[in-house]
């Protein structure tokens, strides 16, 4: 039992290590955003996020209808 928690905590450990590569390497450094509307191949296809889509379905009639 101690041994799978000590391997996941080693997986944990070396994922969080990988993630954070750029972070550390790079002078200022920064995450990239994981955002749909920030994602320069997405916005060139049209696809927006789902709430900008919906929004839009919603100002489309002329409605402005809130849940």
């Amino acid at each position: 039992m101690i041994k799978i928690f000590f391997l996941s905590v080693l997986i944990i450990a070396i994922a969080l290590a990988l993630l954070s590569v750029r972070v550390i390497l790079l002078k200022n450094g920064t995450m990239k955003s994981q955002h749909i509307k920030d994602n320069a191949y997405l916005k060139s296809k049209g696809i927006h996020c789902v709430i900008d889509q919906d929004r839009e379905e919603r100002h489309k009639d002329g409605k402005e209808v809130f849940c």
